[in-house]
């Protein structure tokens, strides 16, 4: 009996060292860089703050001529009734800088929500990659240095990247 239980040890032993880990890493960096899905967030986002600047744009060139037209009629006013439109304008303008500031915060709060959501699926897409190819680790290389070297053949960040865009496409 104890000859077959040494004997199980021995050879679970020798099945275990057999099996040799698999690990590879993936440049996080470059995958979030050619990532379509990123990609889409950030050309979104991109035109909603063209569209806030065009916006700011017309209202500041509207502001502009009006300022010009007070100018121009200030001199034939009393001093209170000047300063009574002079104040109106500052007023005026302090509600438009206040507006764009705000709608700038929320598109890129909103912006920023979509990253981190991105940031988790690709995680969680990478755990999933790792268990059905059977890696041991999937290290993630980035310029703070995780993966200081990598040889070129531990590197799947092109297999993730496509198989990411793949599944992206799909979606």
């Amino acid at each position: 009996m104890k000859k077959l239980v040494v004997a199980i040890i021995a050879l679970v032993g020798l099945v275990s060292c057999g099996e040799q880990e698999r690990i590879v890493f993936v440049d996080r960096t470059e995958l979030l860089k050619e990532y379509q899905g990123r990609k889409d967030i950030e050309t979104k986002y991109k035109d909603k703050f063209e569209k806030l600047d065009i916006k700011k744009d017309s209202v500041s060139k509207a502001l502009q001529i009006e300022a010009k037209d007070f100018q121009d009629q200030a001199k034939s006013m009393s001093q209170a009734k000047a300063q009574e439109k002079y104040n109106g304008l500052m007023q005026k303008q302090q509600y438009w800088t206040e507006q764009f500031q705000n709608q700038e915060y929320m598109i890129g709060q909103d912006s920023q929500k979509e990253i981190d959501t991105l940031l988790k699926k690709v995680k969680k897409f990478i755990g999933t990659y790792g268990k059905e190819h059977k890696y041991t680790y999937i290290l993630g290389s980035n310029d703070a240095g995780s993966v200081m070297y990598g040889e070129e053949s531990k590197d799947i960040t092109e297999d993730v990247l496509k198989a990411l865009n793949d599944e992206y496409a799909r979606n």
